[in-house]
């Protein structure tokens, strides 16, 4: 009978260490989620003043761009750790590919200078704490 308790507080115990090892993320709670959110938010307000030319090549590559952010945010947090940190990864990846877009815009004199370093430093601001979040689940 001693045995039995003893086993099911072992299994109970090491149950609650894989929970945390792997634990799961409500993406609406992260702040890398909220802020990515707000960039393409941003990013769809930008876009819908640009040439209708760029309609199918610049604003649709920006719009996708900063969807994929909050997606693979969302997408991710349900997995484990490190699944997670890959879908934090391709969630990068799209930010970097959207600075790329958002400086090919302004060269294009479609965006401001000052618009273009405002919503530059949004996109760095979420590099960083995205890069900061995926080093914590190591």
């Amino acid at each position: 009978m001693d045995y039995f308790k003893s086993s099911k507080k072992l299994t109970f115990n090491f149950s609650s260490y894989l929970a945390l090892k792997n634990m799961k993320h409500n993406f609406k709670n992260l702040k890398i989620w909220i802020l990515a959110m707000e960039i393409t938010n941003d990013i769809y307000k930008l876009t819908s003043s640009f040439p209708k030319s760029e309609t199918y090549s610049l604003v649709s590559q920006m719009n996708r761009c900063s969807v994929s952010m909050p997606s693979n945010i969302a997408e991710g947090s349900n997995r484990g750790n490190k699944h997670f940190q890959h879908y934090l990864n391709i969630s990068l990846g799209s930010s970097f590919e959207l600075q790329t877009q958002l400086l090919i815009a302004c060269q294009n004199d479609y965006v401001t200078k000052e618009k273009t370093e405002k919503l530059e430093n949004k996109i760095i601001e979420f590099q960083r704490m995205t890069s900061g979040f995926i080093s914590k689940l190591d």
